[in-house]
């Protein structure tokens, strides 16, 4: 195929989680988002010419795609539904999320692929109100570690060499528990050091088994601009991981309402829009992000265990720069828009919650193809 036949931009897919809440004393939780990275659908833009024969092994002869992929967000600000709480910096739960996940792609023929991806967490989070409560000295804790690892198998509906114009691609897979979900650090009480597990949203994992889905789209409009289009959702069946954070004292109402114990949700993300190729060697594109977590999932239970549903829209653009071995690209999603929702257990209380959000987040990396 000609040089000049580029390929489309498709993306770094996607997703935040919120898990995250404190219904006894229904302080901000800092939402800290994104658990999961995804470059599927990175693997097409290693070579100029890879979007025709990126699939076809007797073109090529390469079939490995090696990705380093990095996700670093701060999440400071509080919402309830759509409303800006504006709270104070004193009283700010902030959330310093860093993932840097090691990815593997392998590509068969007739349009095929698995991708299995490790990923590696380093957080922090930095709040008064669960140590001594608002007004009060701010402390830190921290969780670190290996994440829940993520395995893919994908396939083109239409033939590589046959569909330059446009391909649709569906995965699906599973998201194995091999994260800690549970991971433990000192609480500030009454002049005491209390030995607890985190806020779920620095945990490196959920504790649940999930089932992956995905969907991958474009299309050319001409020969240097097209549409793009990705679709990913988690279903995590587990209800609850059966564990509790922060070490607090539940009342027997707030038991039976389910929120004691930490939720593994459901989480999605849907983004599309517009790619430019300027030359052979360098994409542009820009679009929207939709994505968040739901109030109740769609397979398993939402009762027993509390989350931090909700949903976030970002403007995000991003790049991708080729050479004939590697590929460097970068997103950087703002978000505009944040809806944090009752909880199921929240309901039963006559209790909402607030939620935490980034202004933007920052995605990085390189792939390698071997």
């Amino acid at each position: 195929m000609l040089s000049s036949q580029l390929t489309p931009m498709k993306n770094l897919l996607l997703i935040i989680i919120c898990i995250l809440s404190l219904p006894s004393k229904q302080e901000a939780q800092g939402c800290a988002g994104i658990k999961y990275i995804s470059e599927i659908g990175q693997t097409q833009y290693l070579q100029p010419d890879l979007g025709n024969t990126g699939f076809n092994l007797e073109s090529t002869g390469s079939s490995w795609i090696v990705g380093i992929n990095n996700r670093y967000f701060k999440s400071y600000r509080d919402y309830r539904g759509k409303t800006d709480l504006e709270t104070p910096s004193q009283n700010q739960a902030v959330n310093k999320n860093f993932t840097t996940e090691m990815s593997v792609n392998y590509l068969m023929k007739r349009g095929w692929s698995i991708a299995l991806a490790i990923p590696v967490s380093a957080n922090v989070r930095e709040a008064a109100g669960e140590h001594g409560g608002p007004n009060t000295q701010r402390f830190e804790t921290k969780a670190y570690g290996l994440g829940d690892i993520r395995l893919v198998v994908s396939k083109w509906m239409l033939k590589p060499e046959d569909s330059f114009k446009g391909n649709l691609q569906l995965g699906f897979g599973l998201k194995f528990p091999t994260g800690d979900f549970a991971q433990k650090d000192y609480f500030h009480r009454n002049g005491t050091l209390v030995l607890a597990a985190v806020n779920p949203g620095i945990q490196p994992g959920d504790g649940g088994l999930g089932l992956i889905g995905e969907l991958n789209a474009y299309y050319r409009l001409t020969q240097r601009v097209g549409l793009y289009a990705n679709l990913f959702y988690l279903a995590n069946p587990r209800e609850n991981n059966g564990e509790t954070w922060g070490g607090f004292t539940y009342t027997e109402e707030q038991i039976q309402a389910g929120v004691d114990l930490m939720s593994v949700p459901d989480a999605f993300a849907l983004r599309g829009g517009l790619y430019y190729e300027p030359s052979s060697s360098f994409t542009l594109s820009a679009g929207l992000r939709f994505e968040g977590v739901p109030v109740e999932d769609i397979i398993g239970g939402s009762r027993w265990g509390d989350r931090r549903p909700g949903n976030y829209l970002s403007v995000e653009p991003g790049f991708i720069f080729r050479r004939p071995k590697i590929s460097f690209y970068g997103y950087t999603p703002v978000i505009f828009s944040r809806e944090i929702k009752q909880t199921v257990g929240g309901k039963l209380l006559g209790v909402h919650g607030p939620g935490g959000s980034a202004d933007y987040q920052f995605f990085f990396g390189i792939l390698l193809r071997l």
